[in-house]
C-alpha cells in the first residue's frame, strides 16, 4: 500500500503461516530499505525471504535525490523520513513486535542512519523492540569513484550521454570536496551516515553480507566498520560472497542467501536458552 506522503508497502501473513515457524510469539516487522534506485518489484523477491516465514514486511526505498543529492549537500531530509517510516509501525499497531531491519547499500543505511539516531534519542519510539539488522552491501565511507559508479548505475541508459556525464562530473567533484577535502570541517555540522553509526551504534546484532567482487562499496570498508562495532560490544557476523558484484548476492546464490537470512532472523528471535521469546526487552543503546 501507499499512502500520500511516501511510498511504501506493506504486507501481512496470514495467521497459519505466522503460527507455524513462530509458535504463539508475534511475528516479527521485517523493514527492508531498498538501495538507490531499486524497484520495488526488486525489493518484492527480498521481502518474499520473510512472507514466507510468517513475517509482516515493510518495503521502502528513499528517492534518488535524497541519496545522492541531500545527503551530500548535508541535508537532512532523510531524518524526516525516517520518523514517517517508524511511525507507521504505530499506524498498523505492530509497535509491540519484533523489529528486523534489512538494508541495501549506502542508499539503505542512509535512511538507517536516522532511523538509529531517532531510537536512541526520540522518547516516541522508546517501547520498539528491535531485534537485528541484516546489511547487503553497505556501508561505505570515502569511496567517490564507488559513488560515481552507483549513480551512473541508477541514471541508466535513457537518459542522453552529455546529460549523463554533465551529472556524473557535477556530482564526483562535490562528494570529492564536501565528503573528502572539506570532511574534517563539515563533519562538525553533518557526519556522514558511516562515521555517524560507527560512533554511536545501536545494541541489536548486525550481520553484513559482502564481497570482494563489489566495485561499488569497498570490502574493507564493511569489514572495519564491522570490527569496530564488535569492539565497541555490538554481536557482529559478516560473510563474504567473493564472487558476486554489488547487491546482486541473492541473483548470484538465491539458496545461499535465503538460508543466511532466516537463519540470522531466527537467531535474533530466539532467547538465550534457544527458545523463542515469550517475553521481550527493548534494546537500548549501552
Amino acid at each position: 500500500m501507499a499512502n500520500d506522503e511516501m511510498d511504501y508497502n506493506i504486507v501481512f501473513p496470514d495467521e497459519a503461516t505466522s503460527e507455524t515457524h513462530w509458535q504463539g510469539t508475534k511475528e516479527p516487522v521485517v523493514i527492508l530499505l531498498g538501495w538507490a534506485g531499486c524497484r520495488d518489484k526488486h525489493l518484492t523477491k527480498y521481502s518474499s525471504i520473510y512472507n514466507e516465514q510468517g513475517c509482516v514486511t515493510i518495503r521502502y526505498t528513499a528517492p534518488l535525490k535524497t541519496v545522492f543529492i541531500s545527503e551530500s549537500f548535508g541535508y537532512k531530509e532523510l531524518r524526516r523520513t525516517a520518523l514517517k517510516l517508524l511511525e507507521i509501525l504505530f499506524d498498523y499497531e505492530v509497535e509491540h513486535s519484533p523489529i528486523f531491519f534489512h538494508i541495501f547499500s549506502n542508499g539503505g543505511f542512509m535512511l538507517y542512519r536516522y532511523i538509529v539516531e531517532l531510537l536512541h534519542k526520540d522518547k516516541q519510539f522508546s517501547s520498539l523492540c528491535v531485534i537485528g539488522a541484516l546489511v547487503d552491501s553497505a556501508p561505505g565511507s570515502g569511496n567517490v569513484r564507488g559513488a560515481v559508479r552507483a549513480l551512473a548505475a541508477t541514471l541508466g541508459p535513457k537518459i542522453s550521454p552529455v546529460l549523463k556525464y554533465l551529472l556524473l562530473a557535477l556530482f564526483a567533484v562535490t562528494v570529492f570536496l564536501l565528503r573528502i577535502v572539506l570532511y574534517p570541517l563539515t563533519k562538525y555540522v553533518h557526519k556522514n551516515h558511516y562515521d555517524a553509526v560507527q560512533e554511536r551504534p545501536p545494541a541489536w546484532p548486525h550481520f553484513f553480507l559482502y564481497s570482494r567482487a563489489d566495485q561499488v562499496i569497498r570490502p574493507r570498508d564493511v569489514r572495519l566498520f564491522a570490527d569496530t562495532l564488535k569492539f565497541k560490544g555490538v554481536p557482529v557476523d559478516s560473510y563474504d560472497f567473493v564472487s558476486s558484484v554489488h547487491v546482486s548476492h541473492f541473483r548470484e546464490y538465491p539458496e545461499q542467501y535465503t538460508c543466511k537470512c532466516r537463519n540470522f532472523l531466527i537467531a535474533c528471535m530466539k532467547d538465550t536458552d534457544g527458545t523463542f521469546m515469550r517475553k521481550r526487552h527493548r534494546v537500548r543503546d549501552q
